[in-house]
This record gives structure tokens, sequence and C-alpha cells, in this order.
């Protein structure tokens, strides 16, 4: 019981911190309708993607995101369409949430080498405590715990809450950099389970950058894609409440392998006397064959809560369909596809 009791205790600690923060994946890139609206459609054809995390899976109180998205660029209009699932299991999976976003982009081409893409998003979430797996007072006796349910209300389900939720972002691009800004929780909906009780989500803000440089001859990733070579630094800061974190680190592509490291953390940061702000070191290896692309990394904890912990597992998977418009029929504008790694 005892077990059980830290546990739930836990949970509820996670539950408070589920409320401030959202869930992250180490391979941003490969799951670009979550890092920002204005990547939809990106891929300039229909694309879709699925993106697994496990955090800490050494832990009982870990967590498990499953994201699954969707996305087409439609180039009579200049525009993309995309939509993203996202599920995630807190702590022994009491506590559940799923995000169901639909995405709209437009693409301006603001000359010869650059492009400017604009993104709103507006979605659905749910969000649901589950008692499930804990044990009651009315499940003992003097020969301890005693096989059947529990009639406590508590053990009959948990409360649920229902929000909308609203983001935009944008990103400049060429073929050679990026950089773009998101903000997501613009209306900071309420996550409480209880209505006499106030639990506002902070909005989330990042930004994305990085060059892409070639390494055996100057690559155009729209038309050259089987013969990239490339080096790619990149960059990502995000905030989110009094929480902020910075992802730094270079993907190195050589078809059809991509190899990628970061770092993640604010070393000279500190939230707390004595706690230091370093999170993690991410280590990437990629595979891209025509259309399908597949990801693993780990994430190696060097924060206080050490290698004890697990790290973190992260599976992407991405395929990209034939364009919707021949080659040959493709405006100017839309040709250039986003220079961002796909890993």
């Amino acid at each position: 019981m005892t077990k059980h009791i830290l546990s739930f205790l836990i949970l509820t600690l996670l539950c408070q911190k589920g409320w401030s923060q959202d869930p992250q994946f180490s391979q941003f890139y490969a799951n670009p309708l979550y890092l920002n609206p204005a990547l939809a459609g990106g891929a300039l054809a229909p694309r879709a993607t699925v993106n697994y995390r496990n955090q800490w899976p050494s832990l009982s109180a870990n967590f498990v995101t499953t994201s699954f998205g969707a996305d087409v660029f439609l180039p009579n209009y200049n525009s993309g369409l995309g939509v993203l699932v996202t599920m995630d299991s807190q702590g022994l999976g009491n506590l559940k949430s799923t995000d169901i976003a639909l995405q709209y982009s437009y693409q301006i081409q603001l000359n010869d080498v650059t492009s400017l893409r604009l993104g709103i998003q507006g979605g659905f979430a749910s969000r649901t405590l589950d008692y499930f797996g804990l044990t009651f007072g009315d499940q003992y006796n003097n020969g301890g715990l005693q096989p059947g349910g529990s009639q406590d209300p508590y053990a009959q389900g948990g409360p649920n809450v229902n929000y909308a939720d609203f983001g935009s972002g944008l990103m400049v691009y060429s073929d050679w950099y990026w950089a773009g800004i998101s903000a997501h929780h613009l209306n900071r909906p309420n996550q409480a389970f209880s209505s006499v009780e106030t639990a506002r989500l902070p909005m989330k803000t990042s930004f994305q950058a990085g060059l892409r440089i070639p390494f055996a001859g100057y690559t155009y990733l729209g038309n050259e894609i089987d013969k990239e070579k490339t080096i790619s630094p990149a960059i990502m800061y995000k905030k989110q409440g009094k929480y902020d974190q910075f992802d730094a680190g270079l993907y190195v592509t050589l078809e059809p392998l991509v190899l990628g490291a970061w770092y993640r953390g604010i070393p000279f940061k500190q939230y707390e006397k004595g706690i230091n702000n370093h999170e993690s070191l991410v280590f990437l290896a990629g595979f891209r064959q025509d259309k399908f692309s597949i990801g693993y990394s780990y994430d190696v904890t060097i924060s206080t809560l050490g290698a004890s912990s697990g790290g973190a597992h992260e599976i992407s998977l991405s395929y990209v369909f034939e364009p919707l418009t021949p080659k040959q029929k493709r405006s100017k504008s839309s040709k250039k596809q986003l220079s961002c790694p796909k890993f």
C-alpha cells in the first residue's frame, strides 16, 4: 500500500508540473507540426509523421508521449493544411491528455532566394485524471488486501476537463538558412479539474534557427535531395511560464544516413539555489530512403535526476507522398522545400 501512496503523491506533483509545461521532443524537426504551425505543408507534398517518446523509463513516474501528424501543400493557393494529434501519459498512466489541432499556413515568396511562411492553429484538448490502480481503505481488513474492487467514489473514475487551444507561428527560410518563432496556448486555457480552482496553461514561445552548409558541392534540397551531404548547426530556445530551455547541436547528413548530437539546458542559469539547469545530451541516428525517414535518439540525463532515470528514448517516422501537382506544372513560389533538417 505504501508503494501506491508514494506513487499517488508523485502523480499529484506531476499533475501540478503538467499544468505548467508541455511535453517536449528531442527530434523536434522530425515533428514539424508540433514545433511550429507555419511548417504545415512544408514538404510541398502530402506527408505523414509519427513520433514516440518515452522519458525516464526506469522510474514509475515517467512520461510517454505519442503524436500523429498529416499535412499537405496546396500549390494553387500557396497554402498548407495540417492536422496533429498528441497523446500524453504521465506518472503511472493516471494523468492522460489528448490534443487535436488543425493548422493552416500561407507561403509568400519574398525574393528569388527567400520565402516566408505564416501559420495559425486551433484545437481541442482533453485532460483526464484516473485513479485506476490505486487501492482504497474499503479493500482492506485484518487479513490485508482483499480481492475485488473498491466502492469508494474516487475508484469509479477521476475528473476530466476539456478546452479550446490556439497557436500561431512564422518561418523565414532559404536554401541555406531558416529562422522561425512560434507561440502556443495564446488563450491560456484553464486546465483545472475543479470549478473552484484556476490552473491556466502558460503560453509557450519558442525560437528556432539554423544553417545548412554543404561540404561536397552545393546541394539544392528541393531537386538534389538524394545527393545531400551537409552539416546543419541549429538552435532552439523555448520558454513557458517561469521555465526556459535552450537546445544547441548539429546534424550531419550523408545520404542516406543522418547523425546528430545536442545539448539541452542553460548552464549559467539556476531556477533554485544549488540546482543546475543541465538537462541532457541527445544523440541521434537516422536513415532516409527515397520518401521514407526513420530516426532514433537517446537522451542522456545529466541533471540531478541522474542516469538512473533511464534517460529518454525517441523514435520518429515520416513518409512524403507524391506532390499533388506534377513537377512541370509547379509555380516558382512553390518549388522551395523548407531547408530544415529531416530530424
